[in-house]
């Protein structure tokens, strides 16, 4: 890789561009209502990858060409560092494939339920992953279903394409679980996982059950256009209009084995609301990107946003402290996966019946090696660390080939 291709590689634009330009102004206009999480989420994508978080010099081992490396801020929010991340979570996902096919099934709230998800978010995103995974689960036990105990993964994605609120859930599940008496592996019908409208009408029931019992214990907190939720009577009258509705639960084709597993989990595990190779103008007046139109055929289109718009519609989307947007569920939660998976690939005959020799797909060894050990942007060798500093640095020798940043 040349220079000019590292170049190249880095978007015109970055949400830091459009924070750096506008977050000031947002700021002042918005002072009374910015919480600290949002604020320090446009800190830290300002200051990542600068001078302000120090960095460390790099030589190439062959070449010895020099440069300067920023640190990282390492905030989930932060579309530029996320692929280290992603690739570590993928290795350590490796070991949990079974030779099985994989299905995709999406959980969304309906819009007047995502609305009060956006002022309790804690408890109502954790409901959401509750009620999504024990209506599978309780669906899959039914012995006229599949008659197994399941397991999965689910991510929580709380945007659309066009940045707007909206809360959704995606789950990976094995096509089959253990039987009840964990004698043996129960494979569901090719093709074919759980039937989408009882787990529809399961999920429903499951979720406003605990978005009951959450409002009851004194859990949920409303203000602005929801404050006459507050009332007991106005809330169980919103809650009865939502039983009459339907709620969209969607599951995709299987998928063709692991490797497009881990494919599917590394564009979707790390992923925050927007990727700066989205972002395709930046003035005074307006941000402009693309999005995919699904309601036609996902033609891709572009967006032109005021600035304070934009930024509005970015910060919808921050987590609250310590909340885990990845979580596992069934044979593959956390207290039990080892043994459980253990037991699924006895049963499964894994070492006679996996492709590649009973071992899982590979991760994506581009992104393990970019994200582990940079490459020399001259000769393509390794670059080592050979100096490391906080706040200021040495400015480098002619020599010094352009300032990268840290891959982190």
């Amino acid at each position: 890789m040349t220079r000019s291709d590292i170049r190249s590689n880095r978007p015109a634009i970055e949400i830091a561009d459009i924070l750096r330009r506008h977050g000031d102004a947002y700021r002042r206009v918005h002072a009374g209502h910015l919480g600290r999480v949002e604020r320090r989420v446009m800190s830290a994508i300002v200051a990542c990858r600068t001078e302000a978080l120090g960095g460390h010099m790099e030589a190439c081992d062959d070449c010895g060409t020099t440069r300067v490396a920023y640190n990282s801020c390492r905030n989930r929010h932060c579309p530029k560092c996320q692929g280290r991340a992603r690739a570590a979570w993928l290795a350590a996902r490796q070991a949990d494939l079974l030779p099985v096919p994989y299905f995709h099934v999406v959980f969304t709230l309906p819009a007047p339920i995502a609305a009060i998800a956006f002022q309790n978010k804690a408890v109502v995103y954790a409901i959401l992953f509750k009620a999504a995974a024990e209506a599978m689960t309780t669906l899959a036990a039914n012995p006229r279903r599949l008659g197994g105990a399941i397991g999965g993964v689910a991510v929580l994605h709380t945007w659309g394409q066009t940045l707007m609120h909206h809360p959704h859930v995606h789950c990976v599940v094995p096509g089959g679980g253990l039987s009840p008496d964990g004698a043996r592996w129960t494979a569901c019908r090719p093709n074919f996982f759980l039937a989408v409208k009882p787990l529809s009408r399961l999920f429903r029931t499951l979720f406003l059950k605990r978005l009951s019992a959450a409002f009851n214990s004194g859990a949920l907190r409303f203000f602005g256009d929801l404050g006459a939720l507050a009332e007991p009577a106005a809330f169980a009258a919103h809650l009865d209009a939502m039983r009459r509705i339907n709620w969209v639960v969607y599951a995709k084709r299987p998928f063709g084995g692991p490797a497009q597993v881990l494919a599917y989990l590394g564009r979707y595990t790390h992923r925050v609301a927007i990727a700066n190779s989205r972002l395709v103008a930046l003035d005074d007046d307006h941000v402009a990107f693309s999005w995919k139109d699904y309601r036609q055929n996902s033609a891709t289109k572009i967006m032109n946003l005021k600035p304070d718009e934009f930024i509005r519609r970015f910060l919808l989307h921050t987590l609250p402290d310590g909340f885990h947007r990845i979580r596992h569920f069934g044979f593959m939660a956390n207290r039990h996966r080892a043994a459980k998976l253990a037991l699924c690939r006895e049963l499964l005959d894994h070492e006679r019946t996996a492709p590649n020799d009973g071992q899982p797909s590979p991760v994506d060894s581009e992104a393990q090696t970019w994200a582990e050990v940079p490459a020399c942007p001259d000769c393509g060798g390794v670059m080592r660390i050979i100096e490391r500093f906080r706040h200021s640095f040495r400015r480098p020798s002619p020599r010094t080939s352009p300032f990268r940043c840290d891959t982190s």
